[in-house]
């Protein structure tokens, strides 16, 4: 009798979740996104029953209110209590900002190098490690500043290559990768001790060097001095026009270039131009964005060398491989477009149109349902974040944002 009441209840539990919708169980997607030129962060919301999303809040940023402080690139503590931002313009130096969660509220800053860009923490040692794009200066290596987010102190900078982007960490914490767009390779950081281990070049016909090169020399202690921000200083704007920048997001020849003596480069016109670097969560394998040739790079870090090119649309900016290590989501910032691939296969299984042109950054929820693609449009257009059920594939919600909607980060998904 015992036994017939037993398999009753979970015969009816059974058939309570098969015949319950799905959506019944959905969640509340939340996601960080800065809009560049109105020195704004947005927190979206997604309903996931509804698919419905909007901005639940508004936060203004930047320490001059006259101008245009550039709001750049964003990332959550590890235990989701804080966000930091990276302002990219100063009069010369950018800065790190630490806001609290859910208030919102301005907690410490901290002055880094030229143009701060991309960030992450390691999950090893605590510290953040943002890579210092430089875009307005000369085309000279740049640093890594690794920062206590804590205490909101540098650290270090660790010297690297010519516009550094794409600063991302391995899973246990203890690698960072990033790219120089520049000289065309991939930089691997021991974040313990906080200098290169080695770097790769991306080249199609870049030459296999036996060995690596060793740069541990190559960090120094920060200046302890920065020079004062000048309140009536100016500086040069971030402009989401291509025409306008010194970098080249299309995947256009760069003239004039500057070649440092100090760098050892192969050529001094770039051919790749990475601008983005993703380590896989479970495999000793990272994906890099090959803006100015069209493709995604995937190279294995056992053997320090690249083991497959995905051809990919046009200009690829960011990408994010999913957290179960299956698909890769990458921006085409060239096509305004979201380029959705297969791992296994290295194929390309669909391709998103976007809401409007230069699509920037990609941010995946935590249960890989959802890809949160940041939209900076053109000219005096609003920025957007289109979002994509990667279940079907397909575009399910747009919401408006500031103009040159750029660095995006997932926060959190909650019941209902």
């Amino acid at each position: 009798m015992k036994n017939h009441k037993l398999f009753s209840i979970l015969l009816s539990a059974i058939l309570f979740f098969l015949l319950v919708p799905s959506a019944s169980f959905s969640q509340d997607y939340y996601v960080y996104v800065a809009a560049e030129s109105e020195d704004e962060v947005h927190l979206i919301h997604l309903d996931g029953k509804t698919n419905k999303a909007k901005i639940a809040k508004t936060i203004q940023v930047g320490r001059y209110p006259t101008e245009t402080d550039g709001p750049h690139g964003i990332n959550i503590s590890l235990d989701g209590e804080y966000w930091f931002l990276s302002i990219a313009h100063g009069n010369p130096y950018g800065m790190l900002a630490k806001y609290k969660t859910g208030t919102d509220e301005l907690v410490a800053t901290t002055d880094l190098g030229m143009f701060p860009a991309s960030m992450e923490i390691s999950k090893s040692t605590g510290l953040l490690y943002v890579v210092n794009f430089n875009l307005h200066g000369d085309m000279v290596p740049s640093t890594v500043s690794v920062v206590d987010p804590d205490y909101m102190e540098v650290i270090t900078d660790i010297k690297t290559g010519i516009m550094p982007h794409g600063s991302r960490i391995t899973d246990d914490g203890t690698k960072q990768y990033h790219v120089s767009m520049m000289t065309d390779e991939l930089y691997e950081i021991n974040t313990a001790g906080l200098n290169v281990n080695r770097t790769l070049s991306l080249k199609k016909n870049a030459m296999k060097m036996d060995g690596m090169e060793d740069h541990s020399d190559d960090s120094k202690e920060h200046k302890e001095n920065h020079e004062k921000h000048m309140k009536d200083g100016t500086h040069e704007e971030h402009s989401n026009k291509e025409n306008e920048m010194k970098e080249d997001h299309s995947g256009h020849d760069m003239d004039g270039m500057k070649k440092d003596s100090g760098m050892k480069m192969m050529h001094a016109k770039p051919e790749v131009k990475p601008t983005w670097a993703d380590p896989h969560p479970t495999k000793p394998l990272v994906y890099v964005a090959g803006n100015g040739s069209d493709e995604i790079i995937e190279i294995d870090t056992e053997k320090w060398a690249v083991t497959r090119r995905f051809k990919s649309g046009k200009a690829p900016y960011n990408l994010e491989v999913s957290h179960d290590g299956k698909i890769l989501v990458a921006s085409y910032k060239g096509e305004g477009a979201t380029g959705i691939f297969d791992l296994e296969s290295g194929k390309e299984i669909a391709k998103v149109k976007n809401s409007r042109k230069v699509t920037h950054g990609v941010a995946i929820s935590s249960d890989n349902r959802y890809a949160f693609l940041s939209v900076e449009g053109i000219g005096g257009e609003p920025g957007s974040v289109d979002i994509i059920d990667l279940r079907t594939n397909e575009r399910i919600a747009v919401v408006e944002t500031g103009k040159q909607a750029g660095g995006i980060v997932f926060w959190k998904q909650v019941a209902p």
